[in-house]
C-alpha cells in the first residue's frame, strides 16, 4: 500500500475514532495527527523489521526500532493484536536477533554507542513480554531479557551509572536513564532484576543533583545543571516510586518547571526533553498535566510535516516521529512503564 493510501486509511480511521470518546485532552485534531504519524512510521519499516535513522551519525537501527516499536505499543498494538501488530511483531523479531547470545548486548554490528540501543530495546521487549501470546516466542523473549538485564547489571559503573559502551566502567546521565527505565520495565513484567542495581542507579542520579535542583550530565562532571537530563531524572524517580514528597525530587521538578518551555528550545534537545518531561507530568497528573498536554499537543500538531512525520532534534524523522507519537498517546495509558 502506498503512503498516500495508507494516510487516507488512517484519516478515515481517525474520523471514526473522533466520533468515539477520546481520553481527556486528546482532541479530534490531535487524533488525526496521531493517525497520520502512525501511518507514516508504519510505511518506513524495513523488510527485516527495523527502522533506521535517515540523518547523520549512523543509522542506529536498534534504538530507532525500539523507539518506533514503543510508539505502536502506545497505540494499543501488541505482537499479536491491534492495527499495527505486524509492525510490532517484526520489530520484536529484529531486536531479538540483535541479542548477542554470549554477552546479552542487544546491538547491531558496528554501533559505536550500543548501550543507548540496548536500553531502548530492553525497554520495548520488557514492555511487550507479558503481551506475547505465543509461548515459544515468550520463552525466547525471556532468554533475551534475562541476558539483557545481566549485561546491564554487569555494565553498571562503580559510581552506579552507565555510559555508551558496556565495559568502560564510566557513566553519564542520558545512558543511565535508558538503563533505569529498561530495568524497571523488565521488573514490572516479571523478569528478575536485582533491586540493588536499580537502587544504585537512583542514587547515581540523586548524587548528580545540584543545589538549584537541576541534574548534571554526570556525577563527577561539570557542575552545569541540564534541563533535559533533569526531566529524564524526574521520570526515573517517578518510575522508581519516588515522588514529590521527597525533597530532592520536588526540587528537580521545580527546576524543570522553571527552565523547560513548550515552544522555545531551552536545551538543544527539545524532543528528548519533552519525551521525558511529558512522562513525568503525566504520572504526576492533575491540572498541570492537562495544561501541559494541551500546549505540547498543539505545538506538535503545528510541527508535523505534510507526510505525517516529525523531524525531532535534527536527529531524523524516525526519531522525531516516534517521540512525538509517544508524547501524544500518553493519555491512552497503554504502556505499563508510562502509566500512573
Amino acid at each position: 500500500m502506498g503512503l498516500a493510501n495508507t494516510i487516507t486509511t488512517a484519516l478515515a480511521l481517525a474520523t471514526v475514532a473522533g466520533a468515539q470518546a477520546l481520553p481527556e485532552g486528546v482532541t479530534p485534531v490531535t487524533r488525526v495527527a496521531i493517525d497520520r504519524g502512525l501511518a507514516w512510521l508504519a510505511s518506513c519499516q524495513d523488510g527485516d523489521g527495523s527502522w533506521r535513522n535517515a540523518g547523520g551519525g549512523g543509522d542506529h537501527s536498534v534504538a530507532m526500532t525500539a523507539l518506533a516499536g514503543m510508539a505502536f505499543v502506545a497505540a494499543g498494538s501488541t505482537p499479536t493484536r491491534g492495527r499495527f501488530w505486524r509492525q510490532v511483531r517484526s520489530a520484536v523479531e529484529y531486536l531479538a536477533e540483535c541479542s548477542d547470545p554470549d554477552t546479552g548486548l542487544i546491538h547491531a554490528v558496528g554501533e559505536s554507542v550500543p548501550m543507548f540501543g540496548h536500553g531502548f530495546a530492553t525497554l520495548l521487549l520488557g514492555s511487550i513480554y507479558g503481551m506475547e501470546a505465543d509461548l515459544r516466542t515468550q520463552r525466547k523473549l525471556k532468554q533475551v531479557l534475562d541476558r539483557a538485564v545481566g549485561l546491564t547489571a554487569a555494565a553498571q559503573s562503580t559510581a552506579g551509572g552507565w555510559i555508551y559502551t558496556p565495559n568502560a566502567n564510566d557513566d553519564e546521565g542520558s545512558v543511565t536513564v535508558t538503563q533505569m527505565q529498561a530495568l524497571r520495565a523488565c521488573r514490572m513484567a516479571g523478569i528478575v532484576v536485582d533491586k540493588r542495581t536499580i537502587d544504585r542507579g537512583v542514587d547515581y542520579v540523586r548524587r548528580s543533583q545540584n543545589p538549584d535542583g537541576g541534574i548534571r550530565y554526570r556525577v563527577s562532571g561539570p557542575p552545569e545543571s541540564r534541563p533535559a537530563i533533569t526531566a529524564a531524572g524526574v521520570a526515573v524517580f517517578y518510575n522508581a516510586g519516588i515522588y514529590d514528597d521527597a525533597d530532592f525530587v520536588a526540587a528537580a521538578a521545580r527546576f524543570c518547571e522553571r527552565t523547560i518551555r513548550v515552544r522555545v528550545d531551552t536545551t538543544g534537545h527539545h524532543y528528548y526533553t519533552h519525551h521525558y518531561w511529558s512522562q513525568a507530568l503525566y504520572q504526576r497528573g492533575g491540572p498541570e498535566w492537562l495544561d501541559y498536554y494541551t500546549a505540547i499537543a498543539s505545538w506538535l500538531c503545528e510541527q508535523q510535516r505534510p507526510d505525517g512525520s516529525w523531524n525531532g532534534d535534527s536527529v531524523g524523522p524516525i526519531y522525531g516521529t516516534a517521540v512525538a507519537l509517544t508524547i501524544l498517546q500518553l493519555p491512552y495509558a497503554l504502556v505499563p512503564i508510562y502509566q500512573r
